[in-house]
C-alpha cells in the first residue's frame, strides 16, 4: 500500500533521501580508499611472512603467516563488503535521481 504525498512533501523527502545518500557515498569511499592502501600493506606483510616461514620452517614463523594471512583476508572481505555497500547506495541514489526527476517534470 502507497500513501500518496503532496507534491512538495514528497519532492523534499525525495531530496533529503538524496543528500543522505550522497553523504554516506562519500564516506564509503573514502573508507574504501583507505582500506585498499591498508590492503596493500598488509599484503605485503603476508607474502614477506609466507617467505619467512618457507625459509625458516619453524612453528613459530608459520603462525605468523597464518596470522598475517588472516589479517590480509578479512580486510579483503571488508573491502568487498564496502564496494557491495557502494553499489547498493549507487543503485538508490540513481532511482532517487529517477523519482526527483519525474516529480519535477
Amino acid at each position: 500500500m502507497s500513501v500518496q504525498l503532496p507534491m512538495g512533501i514528497s519532492e523534499r523527502l525525495t531530496r533529503h533521501r538524496l543528500a543522505r545518500c550522497s553523504a554516506t557515498l562519500r564516506e564509503l569511499r573514502d573508507e574504501l580508499r583507505i582500506s585498499q592502501e591498508q590492503c596493500e600493506v598488509v599484503s605485503d606483510d603476508a607474502a614477506d611472512a609466507e617467505l619467512r616461514a618457507i625459509v625458516s620452517e619453524t612453528p613459530a614463523a608459520q603462525a605468523e603467516h597464518r596470522e598475517q594471512q588472516g589479517h590480509f583476508l578479512a580486510l579483503a572481505r571488508h573491502i568487498d563488503h564496502l564496494q557491495a555497500r557502494i553499489d547498493d547506495l549507487e543503485r538508490e541514489q540513481d532511482e532517487l535521481l529517477d523519482r526527483l526527476g519525474r516529480q519535477n517534470s
